[in-house]
């Protein structure tokens, strides 16, 4: 099998390559969690202090999100904050995401990647340059080209919390 990192047709040539690396990193997360059980997807750990794959699906998913209001130009409508946020709880940690299936999880992230696909399809290479703010309190400022490529970076970074989840949820079921 060939791995690259190849655009969209539809895309120019750099926005096409770092879309590509956040559809792989999609395609990834999706492999990594087939088959989870709901008890899998609610796992917290050995000492139940981490967060769940679902926490972590939601969090990754709501990053992307407000990453292609940011792209737009646009403010994240209301709906999606109440339905997707907040980013933080008032404990500033990630919120708490139980009982929602795997299926709703990848579905809802679905439809987040299509958006990206959407927007990035309307994208020129020089938009890269364009500044846009961001952080907790849009303080602050990154390109374009930066913000795409953090989404598949952070993607990938809690792809390995996920990883390191099943293997200790696997221990664990052995050990019953």
């Amino acid at each position: 099998m060939l791995y690259d990192l190849r655009g969209e047709a539809n895309m120019s040539p750099t926005v096409g390559m770092l879309y590509s690396a956040v559809k792989e990193n999609y395609e990834r997360l999706r492999s990594i969690t087939t088959g989870m059980s709901q008890a899998e997807v609610d796992y917290k750990g050995p000492t139940s202090h981490f967060n769940s794959t679902a926490q972590l699906i939601r969090h990754i998913m709501y990053v992307d999100l407000n990453w292609v209001y940011r792209i737009k130009g646009e403010p994240l409508p209301r709906s999606f904050i109440e339905q997707y946020g907040p980013m933080i709880d008032e404990h500033n940690r990630l919120p708490m995401v139980e009982g929602v299936s795997l299926d709703t999880l990848t579905s809802n992230y679905e439809d987040v990647m299509s958006m990206l696909q959407d927007v990035c399809s309307q994208l020129t290479d020089a938009d890269l340059e364009r500044v846009v703010t961001f952080g907790h309190q849009n303080e602050k400022q990154a390109s374009i080209r930066w913000g795409i490529w953090h989404m598949a970076d952070h993607s990938r970074y809690h792809q390995a919390h996920i990883n390191l989840l099943r293997k200790w949820y696997s221990e664990s079921s052995r050990a019953l």
